[in-house]
């Protein structure tokens, strides 16, 4: 233990949740009202806007995200054949996002329903990161078993168990603040910039940090912590993954603003471009939070960090092949608009579409074969081909932009011009924009300003950030990406290939 961990002050009183008192406090999720109605009433601390919000259920900026996640719930209802699968685990269908991959058609299943997801909600629904961490646990908790003779892998079926029978949400506490990136974890001035261990005593342990970036966090009902890097024997206290609920004692939720979020709080919906549904982002500290034994799958394992790492990103840059639901929504979006300008007819414009669609599909086809590769574990449980999941990320980074910048140039400037909801319903100047801002004489003059106000919602707005940044930056930026596909391309075999066609007996080179 390091030595500031031994001077803190410490959360415990000797009388913390058992796991047993934690998951007494859920009662099961069948609909998306269920989920709604589960998150009122935490005991939640969490900041907007320099404020403590009261209700997040129903702030009008976190509404739309927990929408998103409600949807997650609504689909399970319309497409069961999509959303659910058979667990062995409870003999009963649960919720895909809590499914163990039983094989490559389990995952080929998954990416349909994320692109399913996509088009409905037209942002990050939030739970793909929770979903590729409970594939991930099932693996290196078994290999870890396997060397250390440890009861993490019981441990993790149970708490599962659990999770699919109240069919909750989990979500993924990776990303560490990092602090000085030419240090590790355990040379940072100050040690809480990577999450670890603070204490450990005969209930449990006790962690300290942030988690940095968390896609839905305060929508999750469960949130699993665990390594953000490869980690040495001077880290082990920082090797720690264990499962801790949303409400947990010492959680604090800042939640993280987004282009064009305000708009929220206007009167009228258009302006919005999609008021429905959102994503969320929130940087979650954790101030001495307990973790009962029972929900503790790593501690100490060092070794088995950057494992965990690669078999996460495995399976989630592969996941990203939902931004080609969201590409479904902007190729559609940006055809409407040419449609509503009466420019459909164009070459030119059926020349973008088809590339946006290129581009789109070119993302879906490096997943959907990712998922077909895939390959069998020890444990049982199957895991994406590494190379082409690396492959799907790394053209997630590019093509989208592409296609927003087409879908822009479809739309034209006025996307971004367009006066507000309320000059559209003024007495003088609502009747002089029905005038001039009209374009076909059949098409709604508000049917033009919600498509283009979408465009922007995608592009520019609140949810770019789902589509654009979080192409870029989720899952591991362009460079790790690169670095993966470096290790993974053989290129000494390659080169053998080429010698043996050209007719090279040997390796001439050392």
């Amino acid at each position: 233990m390091n030595d500031i961990a031994d001077t803190r002050h410490f959360r415990g009183t000797g009388q913390e949740e058992t796991a047993q008192e934690r998951w007494a406090r859920f009662k099961p999720i069948a609909t998306g009202e269920d989920y709604l109605n589960s998150l009122r009433g935490r005991k939640i601390t969490c900041y907007l806007f320099g404020e403590k919000v009261q209700d997040p259920v129903d702030h009008p900026i976190i509404r739309p995200s927990m929408n998103a996640l409600k949807a997650t719930y609504d689909l399970t209802i319309a497409d069961p054949d999509l959303a659910s699968a058979h667990s062995p685990l409870i003999n009963a269908r649960v919720n895909r996002f809590l499914h163990i991959v039983e094989s490559p058609q389990d995952l080929v299943m998954k990416n349909r329903m994320q692109r399913r997801m996509g088009q409905i909600t037209g942002t990050c629904f939030q739970r793909c990161a929770g979903l590729d961490t409970i594939s991930v646990l099932h693996s290196i908790t078994y290999d870890i078993d396997a060397k250390h003779g440890t009861p993490y892998h019981q441990r993790y079926l149970d708490w599962l168990k659990l999770a699919q029978a109240n069919n909750i949400i989990v979500g993924a506490g990776m990303t560490d603040p990092k602090g000085d990136r030419s240090k590790r974890p355990h040379e940072q001035a100050d040690p809480d910039l990577f999450m670890h261990v603070t204490r450990r005593t005969e209930q449990g342990l006790y962690v300290r940090g942030a988690k940095a970036h968390m896609t839905g966090g305060l929508n999750s009902h469960w949130i699993c912590v665990m390594p953000t890097m490869n980690l040495g024997e001077k880290d082990k206290d920082w090797a720690v993954v264990g499962m801790v609920p949303a409400d947990a004692p010492g959680l604090t939720y800042i939640y993280g603003r987004q282009s064009c979020d305000t708009r929220a709080l206007e009167q009228g919906s258009i302006d919005q471009g999609n008021a429905q549904f959102g994503g969320q982002e929130t940087l979650v500290v954790f101030d001495d939070v307990f973790i009962p034994w029972e929900h503790v799958l790593m501690d100490g394992e060092y070794e088995f960090a950057q494992e965990m790492v690669t078999r996460f990103t495995a399976y989630h840059r592969a996941s990203y092949v939902c931004k080609t639901g969201l590409g479904d929504v902007m190729v559609g979006a940006a055809a409407a608009v040419a449609e509503y300008n009466g420019a459909d007819g164009a070459s030119h414009v059926k020349d973008k579409l088809v590339e946006m669609t290129h581009l789109n599909e070119t993302i879906y086809s490096s997943s959907i074969a990712s998922s077909h590769e895939a390959r069998q574990l020890p444990s049982g449980i199957f895991m994406n081909d590494a190379m082409l999941a690396n492959v799907c990320k790394h053209n997630v980074t590019r093509f989208p932009y592409e296609i927003a910048r087409l879908a822009q140039d479809l739309a034209g400037g006025l996307m971004v011009t367009l006066p507000s909801q309320s000059d559209f319903e003024h007495e003088i100047a609502g009747p002089l924009l029905e005038k001039y801002f009209k374009g076909r004489a059949e098409v709604p003059v508000e049917y033009r300003v919600r498509m283009l106000r979408l465009i922007e919602n995608m592009t520019l707005g609140r949810n770019a950030v789902g589509y654009l940044t979080e192409s870029m930056h989720g899952a591991g930026s362009p460079q790790a990406q690169r670095i993966q596909i470096l290790r993974g391309m053989d290129v000494e075999r390659k080169k053998d290939y080429a010698r043996k066609l050209a007719a090279i007996p040997v390796k001439v080179v050392s």
